[in-house]
């Protein structure tokens, strides 16, 4: 049984020792290189472009304007495709602009047989500019007096939901009442390989696109609406992604790349430089307002939360952000009532879109800071508050109204109270913040919920393909798109548990291809292991079934009295029986002239159930208080993801994820200059990522429940890490400094103010 094993990952040898294939390993003869002419003010209109001078530099072969490309709006975002227009992304995005909207905007493009001298002439492109104000806040560009960014306006979308009564009107007679105002930053995914993609013709009509991408089902449909051609006239194809995190969930240089080789009948690809892609797509910052109520006894009675999101200068994933961060919120205490509004606006700022966690970082940050408001106004031990309110099986989601049938909270909380050491440390830091001491100690708790997917809000669609090979391995082909985070090795488990066969008779199809492939969306959400893993076992099987069908014609039994045991053919009442082994079986079907076939089996499955995933963070920080600065010393994630597929991976995922969060808590934010919208520390040199240094040893548990509604009674992992350390660690500093902290980074330049004004600081 495969199920819960350790199994190592299926990519691992091939990407240590740099045999994997990416992208840019799969070049073909006589690629030309293409490199953006990019805006350089933040907001304003192209009057003239002189190219004349890089059509002079040796090696360039054409230079593209907005002039020269198809007058097509397009969404990037990658959103299953809706056949309601209610729900379609934001069409905004042309291939060429002359409407600058940030600094760095794409307003032409240069292709040439080497990428040196597409660069060198992309900067010798003279540009005249007429400028208009830049607005790098929502408060600006939100302004009566404001210029439209786009034409409809500079509010992308507003929503709101009311959930278990008036919540204000509750929050406003309930017995205790806490309130604040909270702001996340924009950051960077930071994946190691750069966007990249190449396209070529295959023939006068159909154009490949080779990309490093999460979802090319989807990037095949979009490249086809942008160039106004029949999808079917396009192949995406997805070798290894060196991570994405989100980035690469948006359709960005394919469309491009597709289009000239369309034009130039020659392939043509375009990798940008790491300053380039930190400015391609971002997370939205939030700015937000939270009020909670609670009774005396610590039952969280109603909660309201207001939410500007900033989308930058084009939608891309635009409001679902904001809207989905809200809604995820439900399930965590769902005896409450709540009331949720958001606005997504634009400004002159890089385009922010889809990022680890897609809003809910952002909206628990707040909802959980809040909470520790909660218990220091009730003087209720944070985590006795959290127990108190926190959801339960068979609870019903008061946004959804369907069922939670696995809700582990509450044993997540306690079992990380046990095994962080929670109420011994808690008496141990008690009177840190009091104490008059240049290193301080506290500890923090919070929560988080997460669903398994986006069904019903878009579809949940799924395929697998197994075929039973002559040598008695199984090949699998799956849509889902492994892109780092080990679902290739993970559906290999499923089929081969339903199969009963060694992993080493396994064989997966990474390589994703959209005219081979089963459909997937493709990896976002969460949503693998969930939505594919039902196709995955219904595929397996359907093909276990043939198998033995097979089986009962060569031995003339009954194929129900016939099993699978480790790839051999065995007898149901008599084990120990074995009939053949399945490379014997395999020879038959294949080989025999009068009986038998290829032995494969094909499923697709929509899923339309969506359960939501639950845990928690522990976190003990040491604050250096005249240096401004705060390390994580001790810090546990526990998590109900259901049943743990595979416990190795799944604790590598959970590690990323706290890891990122420590990041997106303590050091990183893109700085931007405000009155010119330029990036200030689009490197990696700049841009402060925690290394190995800065992180202590991350502790990882589960508490595994069945998930009915999972196909092996698993749910959600990929995100649920990200979200719940961020709060944690801000409640933790409060918790050793006696200072509150409603905004992060917490970097030195941030405390500093805050640790001066509450007179920390008066000896320094």
């Amino acid at each position: 049984m495969s199920i819960g094993q350790p199994v190592k990952r299926l990519d691992a040898e091939a990407k240590v020792t740099a045999r994997a294939r990416y992208t840019e390993d799969m070049l073909p003869p006589g690629v030309h290189s293409a490199v953006y002419i990019r805006g350089t003010v933040a907001h304003g209109r192209v009057v003239s472009m002189d190219t004349r001078a890089a059509l002079a530099v040796p090696g360039v072969e054409a230079v593209f304007t907005h002039a020269d490309v198809p007058k097509i709006l397009y969404a990037t975002a990658g959103h299953p495709y809706s056949l309601d227009p209610e729900h379609a992304d934001v069409a905004d995005t042309l291939l060429l602009t002359d409407h600058v909207r940030f600094h760095g905007d794409e307003i032409g493009v240069v292709v040439a047989r080497d990428e040196l001298a597409a660069r060198r002439a992309a900067s010798l492109v003279e540009v005249v500019y007429e400028e208009y104000p830049v607005m790098t806040t929502p408060e600006a560009a939100m302004a009566p007096e404001a210029k439209a960014i786009h034409p409809n306006g500079n509010v992308v979308q507003r929503s709101e939901f009311s959930v278990g009564g008036d919540a204000e009107a509750i929050i406003a007679g309930a017995d205790v009442v806490v309130e604040g105002h909270y702001e996340t930053p924009i950051t960077q995914h930071c994946h190691m390989e750069p966007l990249v993609a190449h396209a070529y013709m295959e023939d006068m009509e159909r154009i490949t696109v080779v990309s490093s991408t999460q979802i090319p089902h989807i990037c095949r449909r979009i490249v086809g609406q942008a160039l106004g051609i029949p999808w079917s006239r396009v192949r995406i194809i997805k070798p290894c992604v060196g991570g994405g995190f989100g980035a690469k969930q948006d359709v960005v240089l394919e469309p491009m790349v597709a289009f000239l080789a369309w034009k130039l009948g020659r392939p043509v690809r375009m990798a940008l430089t790491r300053e380039e892609s930190m400015i391609t797509r971002t997370r939205h910052a939030f700015r937000m307002h939270a009020r909670m109520g609670f009774s005396r006894e610590g039952r969280l009675q109603a909660a309201s939360l207001d939410v500007v999101s900033n989308t930058g200068a084009y939608a891309s994933h635009g409001h679902s952000v904001a809207a989905a961060g809200g809604g995820k919120l439900c399930s965590m205490y769902p005896h409450s009532a709540m009331h949720f509004q958001a606005a997504t606006v634009y400004t002159n700022l890089p385009i922010a879109g889809a990022m680890r966690g897609y809003g809910s970082p952002q909206t628990i940050f707040a909802f959980e800071c809040l909470m520790e408001e909660g218990a220091r106004a009730l003087d209720i031990d944070p985590l006795d508050l959290r127990l108190i309110n926190a959801g339960r099986p068979g609870d019903v989601n008061p946004l959804s109204k369907r069922p939670i049938e696995t809700h582990g909270l509450v044993e997540c909380l306690q079992k990380g109270r046990e095994l962080f050491r929670w109420d011994e440390r808690r008496a141990a830091h008690k009177n840190s913040s009091s104490e008059v001491a240049d290193i301080r100690r506290g500890v923090g708790v919070a929560c988080f919920s997460f669903n398994s997917g986006v069904y019903p809000v878009g579809v949940e669609l799924s395929g697998a393909r197994l075929t039973l090979v002559q040598d008695g391995c199984v090949l699998l082909q799956v849509g889902a798109t492994e892109i780092g985070q080990g679902a290739d090795t993970v559906f290999a488990q499923m089929a081969a548990s339903v199969l009963d066969l060694p992993m080493e008779a396994m064989r997966v199809v990474s390589t994703q291809d959209t005219d081979v492939a089963p459909f997937d969306p493709g990896a976002f959400a969460s949503r693998q292991t969930y939505v594919a893993g039902p196709a995955v076992k219904a595929a397996a099987e359907d093909l276990r079934s043939r198998i033995l069908e097979h089986a009962a014609e060569m031995t003339g039994y009954p194929a129900h009295a016939l099993d699978l045991k480790a790839g051999f053919v065995v007898a149901v009442r008599e084990p120990s029986r074995v009939f053949m082994s399945l490379e014997e079986l395999a020879l038959d079907a294949y080989y025999n002239k009068d009986r038998g076939s290829q032995l494969t089996a094909e499923r697709s499955v929509k899923t339309r159930t969506n359960a939501p995933s639950f845990g928690c963070t522990f976190v003990e920080v040491e604050v250096d208080v005249p240096l401004c600065r705060v390390r994580v010393t001790d810090i546990l994630n526990v998590h109900d993801c259901g049943v743990v597929i595979n416990p190795a991976t799944a604790k590598g995922q959970v590690q990323g994820g706290m890891a990122m969060a420590i990041g997106w808590a303590l050091y990183e934010e893109l700085l931007v200059d405000p009155r010119s919208g330029q990036v200030r520390n689009n490197n990696l040199l700049d841009y402060k990522m925690p290394t190995f240094p800065d992180l202590p040893d991350l502790d990882v548990a589960f508490v595994q429940t069945l998930e009915p509604s999972g196909g092996f009674g698993n749910k959600s992992l990929g995100e649920p890490p990200l979200l719940s350390p961020g709060p944690a660690i801000r409640n933790a500093v409060w918790d050793a400094t006696g200072v509150k902290v409603n905004a992060i980074p917490l970097t030195p330049k941030a405390l500093f103010p805050l640790f001066r004004e509450a007179g920390l600081l008066r000896d320094y």
